[in-house]
């Protein structure tokens, strides 16, 4: 069976180079791209399943990147950045990215967090319709949409993967880690600010919509979908 393809993008071709040799080593296909308007370009004519992403990049930065494939495109990006900085990592989650990697990284661990999104991503693709419903909204996670009062809200998939989690266990509260393991797939070495960041942006899209269900803060614990009305 054909191995996935893997984009990787970096102005440093030594990291290039170092990186296709380990991924080729695995079985992958991989394109290599050194700058930000190369990189979109690529992404479009190569239709990779994953794409490394460094952040620092000459014409267009990886900022600018991710924003540009989540016009049209839900593939995984894990960000690959030389700031261990929390605002960097955050950033790159609020614009659509499912991981990051701060430089000096350890290429056995980059391999394996491509191996856990890509799973992740081959999982949903294989599972059957899922979909759930409350008064005024709609999640669905075969299609990857978030419907407020019928109407389309375009949403980050860590952002709809995180909300239909809760909505699918109703009343049952998660702590930040249980929500990093089961939306994430891997301990992100305690960082909750993630899961957070994510509430928040979330609540900016539906909080307030209806009486019968909301996104709840459980104090000293983490977060649930609290509903108090018919489904």
């Amino acid at each position: 069976m054909q191995k996935e393809k893997i984009l990787v993008v970096d102005d440093d071709k030594n990291i290039c180079d170092l990186l296709r040799m380990y991924l080729e080593k695995e079985g992958y296909t991989v394109v290599l791209a050194h700058n930000g308007m190369d990189a979109v370009n690529t992404f479009h004519i190569e239709n990779p399943h994953l794409v490394l992403l460094d952040i620092m990049l000459p014409q267009l930065d990886g900022w600018q990147v991710c924003r540009e494939i989540r016009k049209t495109s839900e593939a995984p990006i894990i960000m690959l950045t030389a700031k261990d900085e929390i605002f960097d990592k955050v950033l790159g989650l609020e614009l659509g990215a499912d991981d990051y990697v701060t430089k000096p990284f350890n290429t056995k661990e980059v391999i394996a967090r491509i191996k856990a999104v890509l799973r992740r991503t081959t999982a949903v693709k294989n599972e059957d319709v899922k979909e759930v419903h409350y008064d005024r909204l709609s999640i669905s996670l075969t299609n990857y949409e978030l419907k407020v009062n019928g109407e389309i809200i375009d949403t980050p998939p860590k952002e709809l993967e995180l909300i239909y989690f809760l909505a699918s266990n109703p009343d049952r509260a998660f702590t930040r880690d249980q929500l990093l393991d089961a939306v994430w797939g891997f301990a992100y070495y305690g960082d909750s600010r993630t899961v957070d960041v994510h509430i928040k942006r979330l609540r900016d899209k539906i909080e307030g919509i209806s009486n019968e269900w909301e996104l709840k803060t459980v104090r000293s614990v983490g977060y649930k979908f609290a509903t108090y009305g018919k489904r």
